[in-house]
């Protein structure tokens, strides 16, 4: 079964000696609870001073009075109700919005203040990936909050994509992900949000590798601004161990162009990662687990 719950994550570097804490922590949650799924968005919006969570779309199992021996394993779409959550009390309210009315998952989001946008996903009950572009907008007003949504109709058909900030705080670059189930999406796209709303620009994509080109899935993401994990299964190939070849593709921020002279984000590298002599977590690297009281 998917699990329900929140979790988490805080890195903590504190102490002379740097030590490096990373601290996953369930979050209690009340109200109308999202049902268990993955494939889901989760952003932060800030409105008027106050800062709310918003949890959108993904799949889950068939609930369990509609399943039989034949769908037992069977996924369907989540409700397309948008949950508002409040870490502080871990307090949920769900939302019907008239614009969304079908379910999605593995879509990209990113978000800029009180503002979201939905790009792509792929919906199970049309088995499609529709070019679907949505913003999102949540105001917090005092008692309850506002929310409204626009569709615009110059969205991308896209799922399971990377996205990777580069540059400014709210420049990004989309990479990866899948066109139809037989096709991989290997272009990539520049993501700007401003106050007038979003912007996409086509990119220059790497040059893929064989190894990249042939496979026919692929995952990763974001390794830091600018950069992306790659991941292809190692297909044909009797003599080799590992399971999966991993690449990093790095593009360069607008003030490292400036600086080497080059033209912006254009400038792309990608390198096979040899995880052999990775070294090995060190005493002072700890991982902690915990649940909120």
């Amino acid at each position: 079964e998917i699990s329900s719950s929140l979790y988490v994550l805080t890195a903590d570097s504190r102490g002379c000696n740097r030590k490096l804490t990373l601290k996953c922590k369930e979050k209690e949650l009340v109200g109308e609870l999202p049902s268990p799924r993955y494939g889901h968005s989760l952003n932060v919006v800030q409105s008027r001073g106050k800062t709310a969570y918003v949890i959108f779309g993904g799949r889950s199992y068939m609930p369990g009075s509609e399943r039989t021996t034949e769908n037992w394993n069977s996924v369907v779409d989540c409700s397309p109700h948008v949950f508002l959550l409040e870490l502080e009390f871990g307090c949920v309210t769900a939302h019907s919005i008239p614009e969304l009315h079908d379910g999605q998952s593995f879509h990209v989001s990113v978000a800029r203040e009180d503002c979201i946008y939905f790009i792509g996903g792929h919906s199970i009950t049309s088995d499609s990936r529709p070019p679907r572009l949505f913003r999102l907008r949540v105001e917090l007003l005092q008692g309850s909050p506002l929310i409204s949504c626009q569709s615009f109709d110059y969205g991308t058909s896209i799922s399971s994509a990377i996205l990777t900030r580069t540059g400014s705080m709210h420049k990004y670059i989309i990479l990866g992900g899948y066109k139809f189930d037989s096709q991989k999406r290997m272009e990539c796209t520049e993501v700007t949000l401003d106050e007038k709303g979003i912007h996409f620009e086509s990119l220059e994509a790497p040059k893929w590798t064989p190894d990249i080109s042939h496979c026919r899935t692929w995952f990763g993401g974001s390794a830091g601004e600018g950069n992306v994990l790659l991941a292809v299964p190692i297909e044909g190939r009797a003599t080799q161990s590992e399971s999966h070849c991993l690449y990093t593709v790095s593009f360069q921020t607008q003030e490292e162009a400036e600086e080497n002279g080059q033209d912006g984000t254009q400038g792309c590298s990608q390198e096979s990662t040899d995880l052999d002599d990775s070294p090995p977590l060190e005493d002072s690297e700890e991982l902690y687990f915990g649940r909120e009281p």
